[in-house]
């Protein structure tokens, strides 16, 4: 009994020297840095409603509405394929206008631009009274991607500095790295104020005006150095 507690205690004085052993005794620091900036979108896709109306006895048609908007999107440089159909209000047109000769059919499309003053040219090159209503639906920065491995290693090298003058303080000298966390993407989307303009604002012939805020970016890094 004896010799097996003196060999359980060597084996536990083993282990204990080897768990020792394998602890990290380093002289640790852990910072953060962080890294931020702001874009304006430049892609954008925004919604355009036509809608057919009575010009007196007259019918102004979504055919003559749509001509309009194709001539205006040609004229402002964008490409054919940037405006596309998004819906309709009748499944059949042509027979509910049979049906129904006061109908007044309406089209969605979905536009995409990079410069919001081309979408102010082509809304003022349209019969106002057609446009039932104008909303942005999305929006992006095309070099977003390599945008975020910037930022990140900016955030990283301030996380490093920081380190740095921390430690030089005390007269130690900064180490090698030990660890980095990625604190994850933080980007904030603009808000923007209601961007409609319906029927009943027609009558003022001009544009709405449009309060296109940047996207902010802002990224943070963890980092643990060794204090030298």
């Amino acid at each position: 009994m004896k010799k097996l507690t003196a060999i359980l205690f060597i084996a536990f004085l083993g282990l204990s020297t080897a768990m020792a052993q394998q602890a990290d005794l380093r002289r640790k620091i852990n910072v953060s840095g962080t890294s931020e900036t702001e874009v304006t979108p430049d892609i954008i896709y925004i919604s355009i409603s036509l809608k057919e109306y009575l010009n007196g006895k007259n019918k102004v048609e979504i055919t003559d509405l749509e001509k309009q908007l194709f001539a205006a999107v040609q004229k402002a440089g964008i490409a054919k394929e940037n405006l596309t159909i998004s819906n309709l209000s009748s499944w059949n047109y042509a027979t509910e206008k049979k049906k129904n000769p006061d109908f007044l059919a309406s089209k969605q499309y979905r536009l995409k631009v990079s410069d919001l003053n081309k979408f102010n040219a082509i809304i003022e090159a349209i019969d106002a009274k057609g446009i039932a209503s104008t909303n942005i639906e999305s929006y992006d920065y095309s070099k977003i991607e390599s945008l975020k491995k910037e930022l990140k290693i900016k955030a990283l090298l301030a996380a490093k500095e920081k380190a740095a003058y921390m430690v030089e303080a005390l007269g130690d000298k900064l180490g090698s790295v030990i660890e980095i966390q990625d604190g994850g993407d933080n980007i904030v989307q603009p808000v923007y104020r209601n961007y409609m303009m319906k029927s009943a604002m027609a009558e003022a012939d001009t544009a709405p005006e449009i309060d296109f805020k940047k996207i902010k970016l802002n990224f943070t890094v963890n980092a643990v150095f060794e204090i030298k």
